[in-house]
């Protein structure tokens, strides 16, 4: 033959005989046709294997399939059946018992959550001050007064106290008359009321009416804290000083705990204005209190202001009160308006 030799044309290179296309049957694969050496009964499948469904599911070959059973799906052309009713209410339809949590339903805007009061109380604390004891910082947003913003006509200052978290835990309120607040300006004297969760009156702040000027040595600015109203607890005095602004925390028997010193410039100029709180001595510092900047049109048109204020954990919490206090006399003294104008100026001239 002409093609024998080359492979693939019925001719084995190696034994150089022709081999054969067809396979080669095993003899433990085809000598026993059926299972076990056994023939199936008549009338039954020759190899019955337990892993596909039982006879009689299946039509035999040229019989139709049975009709299929009622089920949860409509046939062809037919409409769907309504919907059972379920926990979910229709479009437009407001959820029924759905409890009360923080986040708002569409178009709404978010309620600032109080925060819960504390489990108990603590000996020697005065009460509705309990949470103080368990914090380290404190957030204070002034409210912003449109009135005030688009006339000069000076309102009443309102805050919210805050903690780290956002939740609120006082309010605070001043309580002064229309005549002065717009004749004495940011030198004002005030009552300021601050409120916890319930609406109880848990702080007083009392302001006298006092020069700020280095000229007046004699008759600087000075804060009384009490808590609850009646009982003083502390005092936030100015300490005289010709650049930077200095206080002095002091307690209900006017012994000094902590140290405050302001920078030469309290200008507030795309950035914070930090005053240091230190140690009696003045030698560490343990805590700030930082005016925050609030972005150029607020600066400019309001005196809606934020703070925050930093002070040890294990501080007496009747001293974190003064230091909140300290914190409004702070915002009078140097970041106040009159009739939406700048009133800073560099040093205590």
């Amino acid at each position: 033959m002409a093609n024998q030799g080359q492979p693939g044309y019925g001719y084995s290179p190696m034994a150089q005989e022709p081999f054969t296309t067809q396979p080669t049957q095993h003899p433990a694969l085809y000598s026993h046709p059926y299972p076990n050496n056994q023939p199936p009964e008549p009338g039954k499948p020759p190899y019955p294997d337990p892993g596909y469904p039982a006879g009689g599911q299946y039509p035999m070959p040229g019989q139709p399939y049975p009709p299929p059973q009622s089920g949860p799906y409509p046939g062809p052309g037919q409409p769907y059946p309504p919907p059972q009713s379920g926990p979910y209410p229709g479009p437009g339809q407001p959820y029924p018992n759905s409890p009360p949590g923080p986040y708002p339903g569409p178009g709404q805007q978010m309620v600032q959550q109080w925060v819960p009061p504390p489990p108990q109380t603590i000996p020697g604390c005065p009460p509705g001050l309990e949470y103080l004891a368990m914090i380290d910082q404190l957030l204070v947003h002034q409210q912003v007064e449109l009135l005030e913003a688009f006339t000069g006509f000076e309102t009443n200052n309102k805050y919210v106290v805050k903690n780290s978290m956002g939740q609120k835990v006082y309010f605070a309120a001043e309580d002064t008359d229309c005549c002065t607040r717009n004749c004495c300006g940011p030198s004002r004297p005030f009552d300021m009321k601050i409120l916890d969760n319930s609406g109880n009156e848990v702080m007083h702040l009392y302001r006298p009416l006092r020069c700020q000027s280095c000229w007046c040595c004699c008759c600087l600015q000075e804060l009384e804290v009490s808590s609850p109203p009646g009982t003083v607890i502390g005092y936030v005095i100015q300490d005289w000083s010709i650049c930077a602004p200095k206080f002095s925390v002091q307690n209900a028997a006017r012994d000094t705990v902590l140290k405050i010193e302001g920078p030469i410039c309290t200008f507030s100029m795309c950035g914070d204005v930090e005053f240091k709180v230190l140690s009696k001595d003045g030698g560490n510092e343990v805590g700030r209190i930082s005016k925050q900047w609030t972005g150029l049109a607020k600066e400019l048109f309001t005196d809606a202001d934020n703070f925050g204020i930093t002070f040890p954990m294990d501080l007496d919490v009747s001293m974190k009160a003064v230091m909140l206090g300290a914190c409004f006399l702070i915002d009078f003294m140097f970041f106040e308006k009159q009739g939406n104008k700048e009133s800073d100026r560099p040093g205590m001239f």
